[in-house]
């Protein structure tokens, strides 16, 4: 889970210097990147590329690639802390969905943590001026999107590998993209194409380490190690992007860390 993080903090990143780039265009190169190196995978452990439950990874594809396309829209538009913590509520819409679809009960305590991190975004709504009702709904939405494919991935973790559930992903993805970008094209230029590659190959590496810790262990157990990615978020916007943020800001921020981790940790 630690790699994974160091894995993301560096393709927000490039994500991050890649603004030119619509963000479905991103999800795009980005899914080539990840057929590629997940099929190559798949034929050296002879796995069956389809999976066993289809249906379910079918769903986890849909679900991550429209997260991640509203991830990196709102990364291109916000600054990198900001996008991440709007993100960072996935787990909330995880335990939610995860009533339903996964039978885990929420005990009490959970919603008063869960709270607290709603007060966190409520202030980082209300005191960013970055964060117009259009960008706010994006973010929010990609968390949902986001928790909703936390739960397809559990549900598949006794039947199928981390590369298949990782393969799926470009599968649904790439189809779906070729068309929005076919209407928004923008043609990369010079060492633009080293940073989708880049992008890809921190993408990769970063994915088949989270989907090997979700299916090792309990996700309550080692979700709340993705949280120090926040610390890389805030040193990038102050040190490269010459970005300030207001102490109300920074209370909401550290509002929704605590009240997810301490979710996590009452759950435990």
């Amino acid at each position: 889970m630690l790699l994974s993080v160091v894995g993301f903090a560096f393709m927000n990143l490039v994500v991050k210097f890649l603004y030119r780039i619509p963000p479905t265009e991103l999800v795009l190169f980005r899914s080539i990147v990840s057929l590629v190196l997940s099929y190559y995978l798949i034929k050296k452990r002879k796995l069956n590329p389809w999976g066993v439950q289809r249906k379910f990874l079918f769903l986890r594809g849909l679900f991550g690639a429209t997260s991640l396309t509203l991830f990196f829209y709102t990364l291109q538009k916000l600054p990198i802390g900001t996008a991440i913590t709007l993100q960072y509520l996935s787990p909330i819409f995880t335990a939610f969905f995860a009533i339903f679809i996964l039978k885990e009960p929420v005990r009490r305590l959970q919603w008063l943590f869960f709270g607290l991190s709603l007060i966190g975004i409520i202030l980082i709504k209300g005191f960013d001026p970055a964060v117009t009702p259009f960008m706010f709904a994006c973010g929010i939405a990609s968390a949902i999107f986001s928790g909703l494919a936390y739960n397809m991935i559990r549900l598949v973790k006794d039947t199928d590998s981390a590369v298949v559930v990782v393969f799926y992903f470009p599968l649904v993805a790439i189809p779906i993209m070729i068309v929005f970008s076919f209407y928004h094209w923008v043609q990369p230029i010079g060492w633009e194409w080293g940073g989708l590659l880049l992008m890809g190959l921190l993408t990769q590496f970063a994915q088949m380490n989270m989907t090997k810790a979700l299916q090792s262990t309990a996700l309550n157990k080692i979700a709340g190690f993705k949280y120090i990615g926040i610390l890389f978020a805030l040193s990038f916007d102050v040190l490269l992007f010459n970005i300030t943020y207001g102490w109300v800001t920074l209370i909401g921020i550290i509002c929704v860390v605590i009240g997810v981790l301490l979710n996590l940790v009452s759950k435990r």
